[in-house]
């Protein structure tokens, strides 16, 4: 008999006798579970075996057994929700308990947090959506990001503290001349199915990076010796170590760049491997062979809790009880913001008449008294002037009445599965509606909207960017991020903006002009910023090393847990 077909049997016994221990037959028994006298003897010494019930059977026919109840029918129904969802099984689980989601949401706090298992050290953690493809040459949300660099290499890093380029897979490189770099490679490096890294494998990466417009100077990459990467130009780069420590840059199997099965877990050399990726959970565990120093936290396991509330959903440690715990926040303003940005191209924006209606309309303070300040306060917004924290760039906006210049229909495109996304669509529905128009309300994943998937059609897209230091040079990569920016940026105002960072590139004395790119692409109203959010984790204490980053996640390599 099986377990789930136990458990029944249990429950009719258990309502059968409202959970009071009783004197009754055998045959009275046998009753209640439609089952035969000779099946009876057997479910009973099942479930005493298991420490359910106490039987105590009477000896001669239509003699009174005594049956006493050890667990409640409750106990058990969450005894094996307890199970489902240590399998990730929320939805079976949730079922089992009878889609009591304040039970579920229990159930799923006892496992979350520090743990050890099975001498392993785990954490486990919730999040809200799931992961899509981490190949790193398609285009990647924050988290998505931030899980790529925990898993793959790239040539050089950026130290998250120092904020300053350092060698990851190349241990040292010079510049032969300004359109000649050469990188020497770290020797005895495995990717996580065991295959030695080589130079071909850093070949075939770049020369798949350099389809993307951030890489398109490169001319030509060659191995000229054992471990010996040179990289051969086409216009001048003396900050190429900085460029090569993007995500994008990362290196891959060769084999996975030219025969890619879409369902293969991603295969890089860093200080995890996935070992599981899936609607239910993302699972990282450590790299044993990994060239650099291992990661103390063996498994990092994050639970998709899509349709739960997370943010109720704290990581809590096995010694701990829930709710008895201070938790310690540091929190800290996003390196970037959501945004509007107008398709000044093909859009409606194209047009000044429209473009000045819809900054005016749409302004942050405007879309901030709209939105619930409950739901504001509780996603951590403030109203952003610039596309990064402490820059004010917004133009003066007028406060007198501003009219459409015609009735027609607006389109309107943001990034799916998002919290804040569809809070703003609605609220510029609702003023647009206002004002006589119609909107049509495009829902994109992200490959969709950076590949410009109707890109001609739309005239407003949502979206956010966030950089991972606060290097000057950090916003760099966002700017020609698949061609987003380039597809909806007029021409002319493109080329003005590349031919700033194509001077920077040519000079190692100049600064990034971070600050003159944001002023052009805000005060173009190109870019229209509303908010930015604070970021953080939630920490009590039980691991060391936790610090979040720019991406509002904490690096696994760095925390580790004390012995208790």
């Amino acid at each position: 008999m099986s377990g789930q077909r136990l458990k029944t049997q249990f429950h009719r016994l258990y309502s059968h006798f409202s959970g009071q221990d009783s004197d009754t037959t055998l045959q009275d028994i046998a009753e209640i579970l439609f089952c035969t006298r000779r099946n009876v003897r057997m479910v009973m010494n099942k479930m005493a075996d298991k420490g359910w019930i106490d039987w105590h059977p009477a000896v001669g026919r239509g003699k009174q057994s005594r049956l006493v109840f050890h667990s409640t029918d409750n106990e058990l129904q969450q005894s094996y929700a307890r199970k489902l969802v240590a399998q990730g099984k929320l939805e079976p689980a949730l079922e089992a308990l009878n889609n009591d989601a304040n039970m579920l949401a229990q159930l799923i706090q006892e496992q979350l947090g520090v743990s050890t298992q099975q001498g392993k050290q785990v954490v486990r953690l919730p999040y809200y959506r799931s992961f899509g493809d981490l190949n790193p040459l398609l285009p990647l949300r924050r988290s998505e990001q931030h899980i790529v660099r925990q898993v793959f290499s790239g040539l050089t890093r950026i130290d998250e503290i120092k904020e300053e380029v350092e060698g990851d897979l190349a241990h040292h490189w010079e510049a032969l001349s300004p359109r000649h770099w050469r990188f020497y490679l770290r020797p005895a490096v495995r990717f996580h199915n065991g295959k030695l890294l080589q130079c071909q494998d850093v070949i075939a990466t770049l020369n798949a990076v350099k389809q993307q417009r951030l890489f398109k100077h490169i001319q030509t990459i060659e191995s000229i010796a054992a471990h010996t990467i040179d990289i051969h130009l086409k216009r001048d780069d003396v900050h190429l170590p900085i460029l090569l420590a993007d995500t994008l840059a990362v290196i891959q199997p060769e084999e996975m760049l030219t025969h890619r099965d879409p369902d293969a877990l991603p295969i890089g050399t860093g200080a995890y491997k996935v070992i599981q990726n899936d609607k239910q959970r993302l699972k990282l565990e450590a790299f044993d062979q990994y060239y650099g120093f291992r990661a103390m936290i063996d498994i990092v396991d994050i639970w998709i809790l899509a349709g739960f509330d997370v943010f109720y959903l704290k990581p809590d440690s096995e010694e701990q009880e829930v709710g008895k715990r201070a938790i310690s926040s540091r929190l800290h303003l996003d390196e970037g913001c959501n945004y509007l940005m107008y398709n000044r191209q093909t859009g409606l924006a194209n047009n000044q008449d429209w473009l000045t209606y819809f900054s005016q309309r749409f302004s942050t303070l405007a879309m901030q008294c709209l939105l619930d300040q409950s739901k504001f306060s509780e996603l951590r917004l403030v109203n952003a002037y610039g596309l990064l924290p402490g820059w004010v760039h917004n133009p003066a906006v007028s406060v007198s009445a501003v009219k459409p210049p015609a009735k027609r229909t607006v389109t309107i495109a943001h990034l799916q599965d998002h919290p804040i996304y569809p809070l703003i669509v609605e609220k510029m529905s609702q003023l647009l509606g206002e004002d006589g128009l119609k909107v049509k309300v495009l829902a994109l994943t992200t490959a969709e909207m950076l590949s410009g998937k109707q890109a001609s059609r739309v005239d407003i897209w949502i979206s956010g960017m966030s950089v991972f230091t606060k290097r000057e040079d950090a916003i760099l990569p966002w700017l020609y991020n698949f061609d987003h920016l380039y597809r909806a940026m007029p021409a002319d105002d493109f080329k003005a903006m590349d031919a700033l960072i194509a001077k920077w590139r040519s000079d190692s004395t100049l600064a990034f002009p971070a600050h003159d790119i944001g002023l052009l692409l805000v005060q173009n109203q190109q870019i229209q910023p509303l908010f930015h959010a604070w970021l953080g984790v939630d920490n009590t204490g039980e691991l060391q090393g936790m610090t979040a980053n720019s991406l509002g996640w904490f690096d696994f390599t760095a925390v580790w847990k004390k012995p208790v």
